[in-house]
């Protein structure tokens, strides 16, 4: 086994080394370094000393040459140098990267390609990224209507959800068309950095279609499906019937609803329900549907992941997790972030400025 050579250690250092080693408030780096001093200084061996410091013994050798060659000084970080030229200004560089098309044959920026065009490290790249918040992974749509209508169409369905009239009914119906009764192998793997994670096999098994049709109470989030095989109209006016029987006749209902053909053109069917009013969400927002909401828990907590055999096994499963859902159903606070097109290249000009 290699000892380390006999070091010489002044009675001045001796202290320095010894009050260093145990300290509470010195840094850590600091205090390691004292303490391999002192134990070169006791005799021990390079790869006893590397043991006991929970240390590389490269490291060892390291500070005690240092410690040799300048004393004290030498158990000091060495000023590092500044940034390399290169890097100088890149923040600037990226946003005004991201402010313009990437090359032909991309779809997006990213860090490995922003490097590239900028001539520096991924890593540096995504240093200012992370700085500044700025993904360019995660995505948000946005849907601008151009319904000339929509402020008038918007403020009658949120007054109704805010405001609704004196023992009035509010539901929000919408369907959920072509859920696939998907089968294939679903479990657990352990990935090879040791994370355990769901998973699912890639091939799998189509086994039908369902139509969903939902309406939510607004005022108590309590929600009614059905499942159909089809969604046509005469689906949509079953569903509406079966709705509407849960009520007494002199209910005053207000219904909100998406511009869906089937939707629309029922007036026979109104004129045999007096008590219903139909209120049409404007031209490409849906999402003022509270029902669409819902949509994506259901979504998310009872499909995704599952696996069905068959049609009948998947309105089974529809059907459960709506009976759970309804014991601890609660009423949505709705709202809704406004997002414009204009806002992505107007954010990198604000950071920029």
């Amino acid at each position: 086994m290699r000892t380390a050579p006999k070091i010489e250690v002044t009675p001045q250092d001796l202290k320095i080394l010894t009050r260093r080693s145990k300290s509470r408030t010195e840094p850590k780096q600091a205090i390691e370094r004292a303490q391999i001093i002192l134990l070169c200084y006791e005799g021990k061996s390079v790869q006893e000393i590397a043991k006991t410091m929970h240390t590389y013994p490269n490291k060892v050798i390291e500070w005690r040459n240092r410690y040799m060659a300048e004393g004290i000084k030498g158990l000091l970080d060495k000023p590092r140098s500044g940034k390399p030229i290169e890097y100088i200004g890149l923040r600037e560089k990226v946003l005004s990267k991201l402010s313009l098309p990437p090359p032909k044959g991309y779809g997006r920026w990213d860090a490995p390609l922003l490097s590239k065009e900028l001539n520096c490290s991924p890593d540096a790249v995504w240093r200012i990224l992370k700085k500044d918040e700025i993904s360019l992974v995660r995505q948000r749509s946005w849907c601008i209507s151009t319904d000339k209508e929509f402020v008038p169409k918007a403020a009658d369905i949120i007054g109704l959800y805010l405001h609704p009239p004196l023992n009035a009914i509010v539901i929000c119906v919408d369907e959920k068309p072509s859920i696939q009764a998907l089968e294939r192998k679903t479990g657990y793997i352990q990935t090879s950095d040791g994370k355990t994670q769901r998973a699912y096999q890639s091939t799998y098994k189509r086994n039908g279609t369902l139509n969903l049709f939902a309406a939510l109470e607004v005022a108590t989030g309590k929600i009614t499906t059905k499942s159909t095989k089809y969604k046509t109209r005469e689906d949509f006016i079953e569903y509406m019937d079966e709705v509407v029987g849960e009520y007494q006749e002199d209910q005053e209902i207000h219904v909100i609803l998406d511009n869906y053909s089937t939707h629309k053109k029922n007036e026979i069917w109104l004129s045999n329900h007096p008590n219903v009013q139909f209120h049409f969400t404007p031209t490409s927002a849906s999402w003022l549907n509270q029902v669409e909401i819902w949509f994506g828990i259901f979504s998310r907590k009872s499909l995704v992941g599952a696996s069905f055999r068959s049609t009948e096994e998947l309105r089974e499963q529809i059907e459960a997790y709506v009976n759970n859902y309804n014991k601890e159903c609660k009423p949505f606070k709705w709202r809704k972030r406004e997002v414009r097109g204009s806002q992505i290249k107007n954010n990198i000009e604000n950071l920029r400025n």
